[in-house]
């Protein structure tokens, strides 16, 4: 009986682990993150022409794959989350002699895992889950970064299929629960997370601060207050629109080249606008939204838009809260945050709704008043 002949195909070696599942070996096993596409194929769904479906990876999310690549350029980084792969049988798993430890499990066998790496360009893997991570990871500086893996033996599509649904079906986290945690943690986040950090800590000032107008109004997900009227998210959305807007009276705040984002002005603009809003409208303040269309997601948005205009007025050195509060006080009469009809927008005061249309219709409707008021005054 002829052996067939040993293949000459290089091979990529690493230390891994060896454990079954559903008969089938499990592998895990840390690998350069570079290496992870000279190995594994993206199987990307489409039909053919015949209508047959193929693959089951989504296209790839371009920002998504650079905010990555630019979190892991920015130097010594913690990114310990696990690439899964499908991986042909071809792969071999030779086991370490030698006994076992005292109190060894007998869960698992350490040994060495050798990947072919055939010359024609072929791969014997496939990636379940963290395209975009190994896409990432092939564009960073650091070739060598480690990245960990866990691969199981299967060369079926419908397994695979199978797999990447479940990986992918669970809730991501919410994301009030991530607003709530990103002023907790003091490191370098990828850029969307990055962006996302200021407006959620100047929220956490909002609700804790003594001179805040919104101190235990809040509502989060770590608290359970009967007083907590507001949303945290339509907050912290505002707040990010006015940082990041051409227009926004918090831009000018946000940072800049080599300059930090100043967030105590922020604070202190944020402060100073919604304790006016307090001021103008007292019966109005810190009800429950079914109450007060002010407190309702769609007024602190609408009332967002209106401070980038008023606060931009701001003499510098002035103070911002009797400025607002001479601005709000002439547009007060036409309000209907409790009772009444928006006559000019043809809408009850509880019509008013948090969806798109209805915040900018307010919140132009706002403006407009803001306008007319203080051309007015200048005139």
């Amino acid at each position: 009986m002829t052996r067939p002949k040993k293949s000459d195909d290089p091979v990529l070696a690493v230390r891994a682990v060896r454990t079954r599942q559903a008969d089938k070996p499990v592998y895990a096993f840390f690998m350069a993150g570079a290496d992870l596409l000279k190995i594994a194929e993206i199987s990307r769904v489409h039909r053919d022409s015949e209508g047959s479906l193929h693959g089951f990876q989504r296209r790839g999310i371009r920002s998504h794959v650079q905010a990555i690549t630019d979190f892991l350029d920015q130097g010594p980084v913690l990114f310990p989350n696990a690439i899964i792969l499908a991986i042909a049988p071809s792969a071999r798993f030779i086991q370490s002699r030698g006994e076992r430890p005292d109190g060894d499990t007998r869960i698992c066998e350490s040994g060495t895992l050798r990947i072919p790496m055939p010359r024609d360009g072929t791969k014997c893997a496939w990636i379940v889950d963290g395209q975009q991570r190994s896409i990432a990871l092939s564009q960073a500086q650091n070739k060598a970064f480690p990245v960990p893996v866990v691969a199981f033996v299967s060369e079926e599509l419908s397994v695979h299929r199978e797999q990447f649904i479940l990986v992918n079906k669970a809730r991501p986290l919410d994301p009030r629960l991530i607003n709530e945690l990103l002023p907790e943690l003091d490191v370098v986040f990828p850029r969307d997370l990055s962006a996302r950090k200021i407006p959620s800590e100047l929220v956490h000032l909002l609700q804790t601060s003594q001179n805040s107008p919104f101190k235990g109004l809040i509502k989060r997900i770590s608290e359970d207050s009967s007083e907590a009227v507001v949303t945290d998210t339509a907050l912290v959305k505002a707040i990010r629109n006015s940082i990041n807007g051409a227009l926004g009276t918090l831009a000018p705040y946000k940072a800049s080249g080599g300059t930090p984002a100043d967030v105590d002005a922020m604070f202190r603009l944020l402060v100073g606008f919604w304790c006016a809003v307090r001021d103008v409208f007292p019966n109005a303040w810190g009800r429950p939204a079914t109450e007060s269309r002010l407190m309702h997601s769609a007024g602190i948005a609408a009332m967002s838009v209106l401070m980038d205009r008023v606060m931009s007025r701001a003499a510098p050195g002035a103070d911002l809260r009797r400025h607002a509060a001479e601005a709000l006080a002439r547009l007060a009469p036409q309000c209907r945050w409790t009772s009444g009809r928006w006559n000019e927008l043809q809408r009850d005061w509880n019509e008013i709704q948090n969806i798109s249309k209805d915040i900018r219709m307010l919140a132009g409707y706002l403006v407009r008043l803001d306008h007319a008021h203080a051309f007015s005054k200048v005139a």
